[in-house]
């Protein structure tokens, strides 16, 4: 039996080499802070997130989003958790510090609830001075806690470079909002063409044996402890013919809690098998797309996920994104949290 492996879950996602897309090229970051995180993805948008401690109490979530360039609204959402004992009202009365803000309305077909731009600017410096922000119906309030917003606010006027200037959140000067950094596209990747037969290729004893010995130099100590393993629950090195003079190989590395990783490699068609990594977290593979879906815990109140799309020379990353904190708010996660973005499109 294969030891489990217990990992923080943002750190199992990420496994590529150089063979993927070159992350190190493209901006973004994540931060987090007491009740408040943010994620900015490689076009310079930026998302923050409070969420309500988790307890047994009324939880709800707020995400703020701002994209780059000078003089940028910042949205913000609101998101009630999904409990049965406190179902969402059909409006909410929002106050902060007591004070009335108008009425924030449920949409049936939507899971958020949008504030209005007066309800914006008032919340937006509540949050800096630990005000009370509420919205309330049928008997229940929720609140959002400001503890962590001022640092992770001053680290999206940092990323976007905000900072001194009128438009910062919380750093606020006289720069010019000209010097605030502009939005970059999102890299477009034309995907390449594999083909589409699924029948693993037999294998002979030196074959197999080949194959393992071009793997293992492609990866690190305890990054696919299973490779070599006779156990059952390893599973067995799986082969397809994925273009013309390339394999794509795949075979667990490892198992956790409640998540399990594989790995993938591109490899040439004849020995010596040289082998090119993609990911050791993989979920799923399907028509030149490797998928990782991680969970952060085994409800799966939070997931963290991740593609590689084959553009006929290299299986290029694709996206990366989280859904937030485990916060209970609702399974599969409250939010869309990427840090890479890319436009796919399918070769004709």
């Amino acid at each position: 039996m294969p030891k489990r492996r217990y990992l923080p879950y943002f750190l199992v996602v990420a496994s590529a080499t150089a063979g993927a897309y070159p992350r190190s090229d493209l901006p973004s970051t994540t931060f987090s802070h007491k009740d408040w995180e943010l994620a900015c993805d490689n076009t310079r948008t930026c998302r923050a997130v409070g969420y309500h401690e988790e307890d047994d109490g009324p939880n709800a979530t707020i995400l703020l989003t701002r994209a780059a360039g000078p003089n940028q609204p910042v949205t913000v959402e609101l998101q009630l958790a999904d409990d049965e004992r406190r179902p969402a009202p059909a409006q909410l009365a929002m106050t902060v510090d007591g004070r009335a803000l108008g009425i924030v309305r449920t949409d049936p077909k939507m899971s958020t609830l949008m504030l209005t731009e007066p309800q914006v600017r008032a919340l937006l410096p509540a949050l800096l001075k630990d005000g009370r922000i509420a919205w309330t119906g049928k008997g229940t309030t929720w609140t959002i806690p400001t503890a962590g917003a001022n640092a992770v606010l001053l680290k999206m006027d940092e990323f976007q470079g905000r900072l001194e200037t009128p438009g910062a959140l919380v750093r606020k000067g006289s720069k010019p909002e000209s010097n605030v950094l502009p939005p970059l596209p999102a890299p477009e990747i034309l995907a390449g063409a594999v083909i589409q037969d699924k029948n693993p290729i037999k294998l002979t004893a030196a074959q197999t044996r080949d194959i393992k010995a071009a793997l293992r130099k492609t990866v690190k100590d305890g990054d696919c402890e299973l490779l070599d393993s006779t156990s059952e629950t390893a599973g067995q090195l799986e082969v397809r013919r994925f273009t013309k003079d390339k394999l794509l190989v795949s075979h667990t590395c490892w198992i956790a809690a409640y998540n399990t990783g594989d790995g993938y490699w591109v490899v040439d068609t004849k020995p010596p098998y040289s082998a090119v990594l993609v990911t050791t977290s993989a979920t799923d593979y399907d028509d030149g797309v490797i998928t990782s879906f991680q969970k952060g815990r085994g409800i799966a109140d939070c997931v963290a996920t991740a593609t590689w799309t084959w553009d006929g020379r290299t299986f290029a990353q694709t996206s990366d994104k989280t859904t937030g904190m485990c916060r209970q708010i609702t399974p599969g996660g409250a939010w869309d949290l990427p840090t890479l973005v890319t436009h796919v499109r399918k070769s004709r």
